[in-house]
Protein backbone atom coordinates (compact mmCIF):
# COMPACT_ATOMS: atom_id res chain seq x y z
CA UNK A 1 0.00 0.00 0.00
CA UNK A 2 0.98 3.33 -1.34
CA UNK A 3 2.19 5.75 1.78
CA UNK A 4 2.20 9.17 0.40
CA UNK A 5 3.11 12.68 1.87
CA UNK A 6 1.36 15.48 3.07
CA UNK A 7 2.30 17.64 -0.37
CA UNK A 8 0.95 14.39 -1.86
CA UNK A 9 -2.66 14.50 -1.11
CA UNK A 10 -4.10 15.68 -4.30
CA UNK A 11 -1.89 12.97 -6.27
CA UNK A 12 -3.39 10.15 -3.56
CA UNK A 13 -6.99 11.14 -4.72
CA UNK A 14 -6.74 11.08 -7.97
CA UNK A 15 -4.98 7.31 -8.19
CA UNK A 16 -7.26 6.40 -5.19
CA UNK A 17 -10.06 6.72 -7.64
CA UNK A 18 -8.23 4.99 -10.34
CA UNK A 19 -8.02 2.13 -8.18
CA UNK A 20 -11.51 2.09 -6.75
CA UNK A 21 -12.56 1.97 -10.81
CA UNK A 22 -10.44 -0.57 -11.30
CA UNK A 23 -11.69 -2.88 -8.26
CA UNK A 24 -15.38 -2.02 -9.11
CA UNK A 25 -14.45 -3.93 -12.79
CA UNK A 26 -12.18 -6.25 -11.06
CA UNK A 27 -15.98 -7.39 -8.78
CA UNK A 28 -18.09 -7.02 -11.97
CA UNK A 29 -16.47 -8.38 -14.88
CA UNK A 30 -19.29 -6.73 -17.18
CA UNK A 31 -18.22 -3.17 -15.92
CA UNK A 32 -15.48 -1.34 -18.37
CA UNK A 33 -13.57 1.04 -16.73
CA UNK A 34 -10.37 0.90 -18.12
CA UNK A 35 -10.87 4.01 -20.69
CA UNK A 36 -11.05 6.31 -17.48
CA UNK A 37 -8.97 4.82 -15.29
CA UNK A 38 -6.42 5.07 -18.54
CA UNK A 39 -7.38 9.00 -18.03
CA UNK A 40 -6.64 9.23 -13.99
CA UNK A 41 -3.88 7.70 -14.64
CA UNK A 42 -2.40 10.49 -17.44
CA UNK A 43 -3.88 12.88 -14.69
CA UNK A 44 -1.62 11.30 -12.27
CA UNK A 45 1.75 10.96 -13.79
CA UNK A 46 1.14 14.45 -14.93
CA UNK A 47 0.73 15.31 -11.18
CA UNK A 48 3.22 13.76 -10.43
CA UNK A 49 6.26 15.10 -12.72
CA UNK A 50 4.79 18.68 -11.30
CA UNK A 51 5.24 17.95 -7.70
CA UNK A 52 8.69 16.77 -7.86
CA UNK A 53 9.86 19.19 -10.67
CA UNK A 54 11.32 21.62 -8.42
CA UNK A 55 10.89 20.36 -4.99
CA UNK A 56 11.50 22.64 -1.97
CA UNK A 57 13.98 21.68 0.80
CA UNK A 58 11.63 21.27 3.45
CA UNK A 59 9.73 18.71 0.61
CA UNK A 60 12.83 17.40 -0.20
CA UNK A 61 13.42 16.51 4.02
CA UNK A 62 9.77 15.20 3.92
CA UNK A 63 11.06 12.80 0.94
CA UNK A 64 14.16 11.70 2.64
CA UNK A 65 12.07 10.64 5.70
CA UNK A 66 9.57 8.57 3.18
CA UNK A 67 8.90 5.04 5.73
CA UNK A 68 8.75 2.96 2.20
CA UNK A 69 12.18 4.48 1.21
CA UNK A 70 14.86 1.68 0.83
CA UNK A 71 17.16 1.25 4.13
CA UNK A 72 20.36 0.42 5.03
CA UNK A 73 19.42 -3.55 4.67
CA UNK A 74 17.31 -3.51 1.88
CA UNK A 75 20.95 -2.43 -0.06
CA UNK A 76 22.89 -4.90 1.79
CA UNK A 77 20.76 -7.69 1.24
CA UNK A 78 20.40 -6.38 -2.69
CA UNK A 79 23.67 -5.52 -3.88
CA UNK A 80 25.98 -7.42 -1.57
CA UNK A 81 27.13 -11.06 -1.49
CA UNK A 82 28.03 -12.92 1.67
CA UNK A 83 27.26 -10.52 3.99
CA UNK A 84 28.43 -11.31 7.72
CA UNK A 85 27.22 -9.49 10.34
CA UNK A 86 29.56 -8.61 13.25
CA UNK A 87 28.65 -7.66 16.37
CA UNK A 88 29.18 -5.55 19.66
CA UNK A 89 31.71 -3.19 20.46
CA UNK A 90 33.89 -5.16 22.85
CA UNK A 91 33.26 -3.17 25.42
CA UNK A 92 29.49 -2.57 26.16
CA UNK A 93 26.49 -3.92 24.11
CA UNK A 94 25.48 -4.31 20.40
CA UNK A 95 23.96 -1.31 18.75
CA UNK A 96 20.94 -2.50 16.46
CA UNK A 97 20.74 1.05 14.55
CA UNK A 98 24.47 0.19 13.28
CA UNK A 99 24.30 -2.86 11.00
CA UNK A 100 28.45 -3.34 9.37
CA UNK A 101 29.88 -6.43 8.59
CA UNK A 102 32.42 -8.73 5.85
CA UNK A 103 30.72 -8.78 2.19
CA UNK A 104 31.17 -8.94 -1.20
CA UNK A 105 30.66 -5.75 -4.01
CA UNK A 106 31.06 -6.65 -7.06
CA UNK A 107 32.99 -10.01 -6.04
CA UNK A 108 35.50 -7.81 -4.17
CA UNK A 109 35.56 -8.45 -0.35
CA UNK A 110 34.38 -4.85 1.04
CA UNK A 111 33.59 -3.98 4.79
CA UNK A 112 29.64 -2.35 5.22
CA UNK A 113 28.65 -0.24 7.39
CA UNK A 114 25.28 1.92 7.76
CA UNK A 115 22.56 2.97 9.77
CA UNK A 116 18.92 0.74 9.35
CA UNK A 117 16.23 2.28 10.53
CA UNK A 118 13.77 -0.34 10.42
CA UNK A 119 10.77 -0.69 8.55
CA UNK A 120 7.63 -0.94 11.16
CA UNK A 121 6.88 0.07 14.11
CA UNK A 122 8.88 -3.68 16.07
CA UNK A 123 11.76 -2.82 13.91
CA UNK A 124 12.16 0.34 14.13
CA UNK A 125 11.95 0.23 17.82
CA UNK A 126 14.69 -2.23 17.97
CA UNK A 127 16.33 -0.19 15.44
CA UNK A 128 15.96 2.88 17.31
CA UNK A 129 14.95 4.38 14.30
CA UNK A 130 18.30 4.42 12.73
CA UNK A 131 19.91 6.92 15.96
CA UNK A 132 23.28 4.80 17.25
CA UNK A 133 24.44 5.31 20.39
CA UNK A 134 28.49 5.08 21.65
CA UNK A 135 28.34 1.89 21.25
CA UNK A 136 27.12 1.75 17.72
CA UNK A 137 30.20 4.12 16.76
CA UNK A 138 33.00 2.22 18.64
CA UNK A 139 31.50 -1.09 16.66
CA UNK A 140 31.91 0.88 13.35
CA UNK A 141 35.14 1.80 14.65
CA UNK A 142 36.04 -1.43 15.23
CA UNK A 143 34.68 -2.64 11.59
CA UNK A 144 37.36 0.05 9.99
CA UNK A 145 39.85 -1.10 12.22
CA UNK A 146 39.57 -4.24 10.66
CA UNK A 147 39.53 -3.07 7.35
CA UNK A 148 42.20 -1.33 7.22
CA UNK A 149 44.38 -4.24 8.86
CA UNK A 150 43.16 -6.83 5.73
CA UNK A 151 43.07 -3.97 3.41
CA UNK A 152 39.35 -3.54 2.65
CA UNK A 153 37.80 -1.14 1.04
CA UNK A 154 35.05 0.17 3.25
CA UNK A 155 31.62 1.48 1.94
CA UNK A 156 29.05 3.42 4.39
CA UNK A 157 25.27 3.98 3.92
CA UNK A 158 23.96 6.97 5.57
CA UNK A 159 20.57 7.27 7.37
CA UNK A 160 19.82 8.84 10.19
CA UNK A 161 17.86 12.08 12.27
CA UNK A 162 20.97 12.04 14.38
CA UNK A 163 23.28 10.17 16.89
CA UNK A 164 20.70 9.37 19.89
CA UNK A 165 20.70 11.92 22.53
CA UNK A 166 19.39 9.95 25.27
CA UNK A 167 20.73 10.55 29.01
CA UNK A 168 22.57 6.94 29.02
CA UNK A 169 23.89 7.69 25.43
CA UNK A 170 26.15 10.98 26.64
CA UNK A 171 26.70 9.04 30.29
CA UNK A 172 28.49 6.83 27.85
CA UNK A 173 30.31 9.13 25.94
CA UNK A 174 28.37 9.96 22.96
CA UNK A 175 30.55 12.42 21.51
CA UNK A 176 33.37 11.27 22.06
CA UNK A 177 32.58 7.94 20.15
CA UNK A 178 31.49 10.34 17.44
CA UNK A 179 34.86 12.11 17.39
CA UNK A 180 36.60 8.97 17.46
CA UNK A 181 34.55 7.19 14.69
CA UNK A 182 35.57 10.52 12.50
CA UNK A 183 38.77 10.45 12.82
CA UNK A 184 38.99 6.81 11.98
CA UNK A 185 37.32 7.64 8.90
CA UNK A 186 40.06 10.06 8.10
CA UNK A 187 43.09 7.55 9.50
CA UNK A 188 42.29 4.54 7.68
CA UNK A 189 44.63 3.52 4.46
CA UNK A 190 41.85 2.35 2.45
CA UNK A 191 39.72 3.29 -0.07
CA UNK A 192 36.00 5.04 2.13
CA UNK A 193 33.22 5.76 0.06
CA UNK A 194 29.69 6.92 1.48
CA UNK A 195 26.28 7.40 0.53
CA UNK A 196 23.75 9.24 2.03
CA UNK A 197 20.86 7.19 1.25
CA UNK A 198 18.27 9.20 3.39
CA UNK A 199 19.25 11.50 6.14
CA UNK A 200 22.20 12.85 6.95
CA UNK A 201 21.89 14.15 10.58
CA UNK A 202 24.65 16.08 12.10
CA UNK A 203 27.95 14.27 13.90
CA UNK A 204 25.73 11.21 13.76
CA UNK A 205 26.13 11.00 10.02
CA UNK A 206 29.11 12.73 9.64
CA UNK A 207 30.82 10.11 11.69
CA UNK A 208 30.42 7.46 8.63
CA UNK A 209 30.50 10.07 5.66
CA UNK A 210 34.20 11.28 6.76
CA UNK A 211 35.43 9.91 3.35
CA UNK A 212 36.95 9.84 0.13
CA UNK A 213 33.87 9.88 -2.15
CA UNK A 214 30.63 10.88 -0.68
CA UNK A 215 27.69 10.18 -3.14
CA UNK A 216 23.83 11.31 -1.76
CA UNK A 217 20.44 10.39 -3.72
CA UNK A 218 18.79 13.28 -5.11
CA UNK A 219 16.45 13.52 -3.01
CA UNK A 220 18.23 12.71 0.59
CA UNK A 221 19.34 15.65 2.73
CA UNK A 222 22.22 15.96 4.82
CA UNK A 223 23.19 19.11 7.34
CA UNK A 224 24.46 19.96 10.71
CA UNK A 225 20.90 20.11 12.44
CA UNK A 226 17.16 19.38 11.56
CA UNK A 227 14.99 21.43 10.53
CA UNK A 228 12.58 21.35 13.06
CA UNK A 229 15.77 21.87 15.48
CA UNK A 230 16.97 24.38 13.68
CA UNK A 231 14.03 26.09 14.09
CA UNK A 232 13.63 26.12 17.44
CA UNK A 233 17.17 27.31 18.07
CA UNK A 234 17.18 30.23 16.10
CA UNK A 235 12.83 31.61 15.88
CA UNK A 236 11.87 29.61 19.04
CA UNK A 237 9.74 27.64 17.08
CA UNK A 238 9.60 24.60 15.04
CA UNK A 239 6.87 25.16 12.80
CA UNK A 240 9.51 27.55 11.40
CA UNK A 241 11.47 24.58 9.57
CA UNK A 242 10.51 25.42 6.17
CA UNK A 243 12.30 28.53 6.27
CA UNK A 244 14.98 26.54 8.42
CA UNK A 245 15.49 23.75 5.64
CA UNK A 246 15.92 26.62 3.21
CA UNK A 247 18.79 28.01 5.50
CA UNK A 248 20.47 25.01 6.30
CA UNK A 249 21.64 23.95 2.24
CA UNK A 250 20.67 20.73 3.18
CA UNK A 251 19.65 19.38 -0.18
CA UNK A 252 22.30 16.97 -2.55
CA UNK A 253 21.90 19.94 -4.99
CA UNK A 254 23.17 22.89 -2.84
CA UNK A 255 25.69 20.84 -1.55
CA UNK A 256 27.47 19.49 -4.57
CA UNK A 257 27.78 23.16 -5.46
CA UNK A 258 29.64 23.42 -1.52
CA UNK A 259 31.77 20.54 -2.81
CA UNK A 260 30.63 18.98 0.51
CA UNK A 261 29.37 16.06 -1.78
CA UNK A 262 30.89 14.88 -4.55
CA UNK A 263 28.28 12.82 -6.43
CA UNK A 264 24.48 13.23 -7.13
CA UNK A 265 22.55 9.83 -8.13
CA UNK A 266 19.02 10.51 -9.77
CA UNK A 267 16.21 8.98 -8.26
CA UNK A 268 13.20 7.67 -9.74
CA UNK A 269 10.28 9.99 -10.58
CA UNK A 270 8.63 10.31 -7.01
CA UNK A 271 11.73 9.09 -5.16
CA UNK A 272 13.12 6.00 -4.42
CA UNK A 273 10.10 4.64 -2.68
CA UNK A 274 8.39 4.80 -6.05
CA UNK A 275 10.99 2.39 -7.51
CA UNK A 276 13.02 0.66 -5.05
CA UNK A 277 14.82 -1.83 -7.14
CA UNK A 278 15.81 1.13 -9.49
CA UNK A 279 16.88 3.14 -6.56
CA UNK A 280 18.90 0.48 -4.97
CA UNK A 281 20.64 -0.59 -8.85
CA UNK A 282 21.63 3.58 -9.17
CA UNK A 283 23.19 3.52 -5.79
CA UNK A 284 25.46 -0.11 -6.19
CA UNK A 285 26.59 1.43 -9.92
CA UNK A 286 27.96 4.48 -7.80
CA UNK A 287 29.76 3.02 -5.31
CA UNK A 288 31.28 1.08 -7.83
CA UNK A 289 31.98 4.02 -10.21
CA UNK A 290 33.47 5.64 -6.88
CA UNK A 291 35.85 2.64 -5.91
CA UNK A 292 37.21 2.36 -9.41
CA UNK A 293 37.81 5.93 -9.13
CA UNK A 294 40.72 4.96 -6.06
CA UNK A 295 41.61 1.82 -7.62
CA UNK A 296 45.63 0.73 -7.19
CA UNK A 297 46.08 4.34 -4.81
CA UNK A 298 48.36 3.63 -1.84
CA UNK A 299 47.53 4.53 1.45
CA UNK A 300 49.37 7.54 2.33
CA UNK A 301 47.17 9.20 -0.84
CA UNK A 302 44.47 7.79 -0.45
CA UNK A 303 44.93 9.62 3.59
CA UNK A 304 46.27 13.04 1.50
CA UNK A 305 43.26 13.01 -0.65
CA UNK A 306 40.85 12.11 2.26
CA UNK A 307 42.45 15.20 4.20
CA UNK A 308 42.80 17.56 1.33
CA UNK A 309 39.16 17.26 0.66
CA UNK A 310 37.90 18.16 4.10
CA UNK A 311 40.18 20.98 4.77
CA UNK A 312 39.03 22.58 1.25
CA UNK A 313 35.53 22.28 2.41
CA UNK A 314 33.03 25.29 1.95
CA UNK A 315 36.10 27.66 0.38
CA UNK A 316 33.94 27.42 -2.91
CA UNK A 317 30.06 28.31 -3.95
CA UNK A 318 29.15 29.79 -0.71
CA UNK A 319 28.30 32.86 -2.53
CA UNK A 320 25.71 30.84 -4.28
Amino acid sequence: MTTYLEFEKPLAEIEGKAEELRAMARANEQMDVEKEAAALDKKAAQMLRDLYKDLSPWRKTQVARHPDRPHCKDYIDAIFTEYTPLAGDRNFADDHAIMGGLARFNDHPVVVIGHEKGHDTASRIERNFGMARPEGYRKAIRLMDMADRFRLPVITLVDTPGAYPGKGAEERGQSEAIARSTEKCLTIGVPLVSVIIGEGGSGGAVAFATANRIAMLEHSVYSVISPEGCASILWKDAEKMREAAEALRLTAQDLKKLAVIDRIIKEPLGGAQRDRAATIAAVGSEIAFMLEEMKGKKPSELIKDRRKKFLDMGSKGLAA
